[in-house]
């Protein structure tokens, strides 16, 4: 049943999790009582979803070492200053700009591993950026975060890394001891019970914090418009970007297909938290929307991909005649 549950979830995340956007606009000022249950909320998605880890998925890391150091780049300082770039000379607003560095700067989403099993990309590896980039995010965050922000917004990056730590590290910590102790066991046992609710707890943590911003999209207007349409613009450069760079740094197409879900995705529940708890309300407004497409642009992407893959394996084929 619960497998079931999960499945469906799955299947309406790109209707459920604007509907929950919807509804935490809606009833603001229930969600404003609510968000102090955020951290545990992001505590447990992030635990659940370590499960499936394991400490020989860094091992990647000895195979791979410049490819994923490339990934960390790509994920915190160029898509970083692409943002960056764009959102300061379409708005004159440095709390917007700040969103929208918020929204690629933080870790690639837990999710890229499903859409990577799919397309038939590099699991491992994929697996190690994940859990590596999760494990430095506390390091790194506050740090880019605090460059973002200047010296008009004041950032308290000692409390931003205690509440990564909380919600991201030692969770995953966690859920990685508890699947290496019972040699995978839990990873069948508990993690797919599991998993319903953290998809729960997504659109939990959509609604309780889109009451932050609910001033800011209760009425349509070209600016709301022009963050909508830049989110969107954004969120596809960073896929088409990975793909581009990696065709041309790398001839596997199963590290290419890697590079394109974990450079184009992000965990942005945990954007979010960071925007809503550490800065004004409307530097959330950016990564609130993200929510919107990240899940239909990862179904669009994995058919271009497979394109991409077929039309490679068929010119290696060909070169080997």
């Amino acid at each position: 049943m619960l497998n079931q549950l999960n499945r469906k979830l799955q299947m309406l995340m790109p209707i459920l999790t604007p509907l929950s956007l919807v509804i935490g606009v809606l009833l603001q000022d229930i969600g404003n009582q609510l968000l102090f249950l955020i951290p545990w909320i992001f505590a447990f998605m992030t635990f659940s979803s370590s499960l499936g880890m394991s400490a020989k998925d860094a091992k990647s890391f000895s195979t791979y070492p410049k490819t994923i150091l490339f990934f960390i780049a790509f994920l915190h300082i160029l898509m970083p200053l692409w943002a960056y770039f764009l959102a300061s000379n379409i708005f004159n607003d440095h709390l917007l700009t700040i969103g929208f560095i918020i929204s690629v700067a933080i870790p690639t989403g837990i999710t890229s591993v499903i859409w990577v099993s799919i397309c038939r990309g590099n699991l491992p590896l994929c697996l190690s950026i994940v859990l590596i980039d999760t494990l430095i995010a506390p390091f790194i965050l506050p740090v880019l975060l605090k460059v973002a922000a200047g010296t008009n917004i004041a950032l308290d990056t000692t409390s931003l890394f205690l509440n990564l730590l909380w919600m991201i590290v030692l969770p995953s910590i966690l859920g990685v001891l508890l699947n290496e102790y019972s040699k995978g066991k839990i990873q069948a046992t508990l993690a797919p019970k599991l998993a319903p609710f953290s998809k729960l707890g997504i659109f939990a943590v959509v609604m309780i914090n889109s009451s932050a911003v609910a001033p800011y999209i209760e009425k349509i207007t070209w600016e709301l418009v022009g963050v909508i349409a830049l989110v969107l613009f954004i969120s596809i450069s960073g896929y088409f970007i990975a793909l581009l760079l990696g065709h041309l740094l790398w001839r596997d197409p199963t590290i290419v297909i890697t590079f394109v879900f974990v450079g184009g995705m992000r965990n942005i529940a945990v954007g979010v938290v960071i925007a809503t708890s550490f800065f004004p309300p409307k530097v959330a407004m950016p990564v609130v929307f993200g929510m919107l497409f990240q899940q239909v642009l990862a179904s669009i992407l994995s058919r271009v991909v497979d394109k991409y893959q077929r039309r490679v394996n068929l010119r290696l084929k060909a070169t080997s005649i």
